[in-house]
């Protein structure tokens, strides 16, 4: 395409995201506790991972070792220094810090990790995005509380975050309190997100966790971030708190006002729900009618309102990979990140099956920014392939750069359609484990790591095409690449 002008700001923060259960490795060293991820076997697209209550020796755990950046973040940094970053968007392993989750001191030698991590990314001029809670919690408190179903993990959360808060406040600006949390409106979504598995055992994506708990789960979930943000905004208030959603755009398949009626129920539940809690600091109108669609009955104690509207976030940030189509009419089905839909005829698709609609996302970009009037940030976007190294061991994903450049395009038109878009974090700039099915096949970096669905590999870093055209994109500001 045509070099252009971009319309990104001065100091917008390209970079990219990632999540420590899925690259981190180093499971059980330095004092580290197991959390849930810990204990998913790995899986593929046809054959769903499997959570398993104890560690079985003769299953494989693709999470235990991820792509070893606990060994080797040094390198890695500097390859995402080589490619621009201005911010790079990680998580804190929570029983890194707090090894069952309920410990009444924090583990020092996974303090000291982070510290590392984060001196040597602003070394390189790289800001660190902080997610808290990245599908990801010490499984500890799985068998003793069954997760975020208990209001008291809230109490243990705001241990855990005063505790990183007190101690790389003067090194991380931007935090992030739950990964996609409104993944839990979904049944499985509550597996990884909230952890309410107490004693269970079986497929990743057919654990069945009730309405009733995950509905309860997630008002705790709302309590604790609204307290840790309350705590950040008076105790360093420097510090930037955000959330972050599983941002699903639906259409309706057709013209019948059914279908619209339907669209606009799937966007509240699926979008709204959770984000204006965290925003506004409220639950929204329909809320009412989402709890008795879904015979729930929510236990609010004395205070959590009030909570919640002391504890809104500063600023908004999102996933976006596909859309969905939504009908009361017969549909074909299509799947994607936690969500289940219909295929749009007009769309084409990833080896997933997920849909690739970059105009999908200048419309997410509108319609959020003119409800909540806050500043935004793509946190993760991008796609996984089948990657397949050329007799050089080099990589040239072509498929991957139009989906970027694309995406990139459609956030420079929702600037300037007028929304305030800070910064954006492609998902996964360096190959690793796929939370979904656990595969390594599943490809969305820049970088090539290589490792294999068995374990195998020497885990050699080699950028692919797309880590050039991505600088090219960074070093321009998005002017040029396109």
């Amino acid at each position: 395409m045509a070099d252009r002008t971009a319309p990104f700001p001065d100091g917008f923060l390209w970079g990219g995201a990632t999540a420590a259960n899925q690259f981190e490795g180093a499971w059980d060293e330095d004092g580290r506790g197991p959390s849930i991820d810990d204990h998913l076997t790995g899986g593929t697209h046809e054959t769903p991972r499997q959570l398993t209550v104890t560690i079985d020796e003769d299953a494989w755990y693709p999470n235990h070792d991820g792509i070893d950046f606990y060994h080797r973040y040094a390198e890695d940094i500097e390859l995402f220094a080589g490619m621009g970053f201005k911010v790079f968007r990680m998580s804190i392993s929570w029983s890194r810090i707090f090894p069952n989750g309920d410990d009444a001191e924090p583990n020092e030698a996974g303090l000291e990790f982070y510290d590392r991590v984060f001196d040597e990314l602003l070394a390189h001029g790289i800001e660190p995005l902080v997610t808290l809670s990245h599908y990801e919690i010490p499984y500890a408190l799985v068998e003793k509380y069954n997760g975020w179903a208990s209001r008291e993990l809230i109490g243990f959360f705001e241990r855990y975050c005063r505790t990183v808060f007190d101690r790389y406040h003067d090194k991380v600006t931007y935090w992030l309190t739950f990964n996609e949390i409104n993944s839990s409106v979904m049944p499985f979504g509550a597996v990884l997100s909230e952890g309410v598995v107490q004693g269970l055992e079986g497929p990743l994506g057919v654990m069945d966790v009730s309405a009733q708990v995950r509905f309860q789960a997630l008002h705790h979930q709302f309590l604790a971030s609204a307290a840790v943000v309350k705590y950040a905004h008076e105790h360093y208030p420097e510090l930037k708190m955000g959330n972050m959603a599983l941002f699903l755009q639906y259409y309706p398949l057709t013209s019948d006002p059914a279908d619209q009626l339907l669209c606009q129920q799937a966007m509240q539940k699926a979008n709204w729900y959770c984000s204006d809690v965290q925003v506004r600091g409220a639950y929204g109108a329909y809320a009412e009618r989402v709890w008795a669609e879904e015979g729930v009955q929510l236990h609010i104690e004395p205070g959590d309102l009030e909570l919640l509207e002391q504890g809104k976030v500063d600023f908004y940030t999102f996933s976006y990979y596909m859309s969905n189509v939504v009908s009361v009419h017969e549909l074909e089905e299509t799947s994607g990140n936690m969500s289940m839909g219909g295929k749009n005829p007009y769309l084409e698709s990833t080896d997933w099956g997920w849909q690739i609609d970059p105009t999908g996302l200048r419309i997410a970009l509108n319609e959020i920014y003119n409800r909540y009037g806050i500043p935004l940030m793509v946190v993760e976007n991008g796609m996984g392939a089948l990657d397949e190294p050329d007799e050089n061991g080099r990589v040239h994903d072509d498929y991957r750069i139009a989906y970027l450049q694309k995406h990139v395009a459609a956030m420079a038109a929702a600037i300037e359609d007028g929304v305030d878009l800070i910064g954006y974090t492609w998902w996964g700039p360096i190959d690793l484990v796929s939370a979904g099915t656990g595969e390594m096949r599943k490809r969305y970096g820049f970088i090539y790591v290589d490792k294999h669905d068995d374990g195998s590999g020497t885990l050699e870093r080699v950028p692919k095409d797309s880590y050039y055209a991505y600088k090219t994109i960074i070093e321009s500001n998005g002017a040029e690449g396109l």
